[in-house]
């Protein structure tokens, strides 16, 4: 950005940004004020992009989930960019405080700990403050754990479902499972190490004998993906000591008989607690294969059946 479109736009100046690779120094190009969503390295510090760094080492400021996670990508690459915590225990205070700097016309990288922001961590509401706002949000891609996890596992990737994390109670994870189960993609899930064998048992219990796969610690040292059926895998990881971050991928019914318009219920109803209705109908509609008209009709009807607050 040149002095004359800083003083417009009421932003601040800061000394070009740079950043290191293999002991090479780099100036990084200035960048636009608004919102610049980064994804991050998965386990392996090496798949950041060249893009990524120069955004973060121009960038005004970084929010991010643990500065001290996000201090070992910085101090890899000597980027000197400050860092502010924007996470789910803190998002309801900090993000005034980042649409403010948006509105004063800094440029701000959003990141999360690990591969691509928005996926089951609170960087959506900031976001879709920041576009309400008018401010300009613009992507980097790079790694997602959930793709890693796609590519690798060796199941249909024609169709697949990306549902994070299961209720941690068994109750509410097998309710969980139940919706899950008539989907006609392949599904894909995080899970954490010390739940992984009884989330595999109960869907095992849900979904029958699928074939899955488990994708844990993924570019890292111990990379492991193990195959199998969700029961012969339940019954493996029930007798080990599992650590690490783990992907679970699970393949998609067999023979799945055509969705019916019902089914959808579930589906639309916790979609739409985290979703416009437009984006919930659109998440449904691509999950099920039901037309997009009908399943904005049932949308319709539940959201009236919905109380006032």
């Amino acid at each position: 950005m040149d002095d004359a479109l800083a003083k417009r736009s009421g932003r601040a100046l800061r000394p070009p940004g740079r950043y290191v690779v293999h002991g090479h120094s780099f100036d990084a190009d200035s960048i636009a004020p608004g919102l610049h969503i980064v994804s991050t390295p998965i386990g392996n510090l090496g798949d950041i992009t060249l893009r990524g760094l120069a955004t973060l080492a121009a960038a005004d400021l970084i929010a991010c989930e643990d500065t001290r996670v996000t201090r070992k990508l910085t101090d890899r690459y000597v980027i000197a960019t400050p860092l502010t915590p924007y996470h789910d225990h803190n998002a309801a205070a900090a993000r005034p405080k980042l649409l403010q700097r948006l509105a004063d016309g800094a440029a701000i990288a959003l990141v999360s700990d690990a591969g691509t922001p928005l996926l089951s961590d609170p960087g959506f509401k900031l976001v879709r403050a920041a576009q309400e706002a008018g401010h300009s949000v613009t992507a980097l891609p790079g790694a997602s754990a959930p793709l890693a996890a796609l590519v690798v596992a060796g199941l249909p990737t024609d169709a697949f479902f990306f549902a994070g994390f299961l209720p941690p109670k068994q109750a509410a994870r097998r309710a969980r499972i139940d919706e899950l189960a008539t989907i006609p993609a392949t599904l894909v899930l995080f899970e954490t190490a010390p739940r992984i064998a009884a989330a595999l048992s109960d869907l095992a219990a849900g979904l029958g004998q699928r074939e899955a796969a488990v994708c844990r610690e993924l570019t890292k040292l111990h990379e492991e993906v193990r195959r199998g059926d969700l029961a012969t895998l339940a019954q493996s990881f029930g007798e080990a000591d599992t650590r690490g971050e783990i992907v679970l991928v699970i393949a998609p019914p067999a023979d799945a008989p055509p969705a019916e318009i019902g089914d959808a219920d579930p589906l639309l109803r916790a979609a739409l607690t985290r979703a416009s209705l437009k984006d919930a109908v659109s998440e449904v509609a691509q999950a099920t294969g039901l037309p997009r008209r009908e399943v904005y009709r049932r949308a319709l009807a539940l959201v009236k059946e919905e109380p006032e607050p």
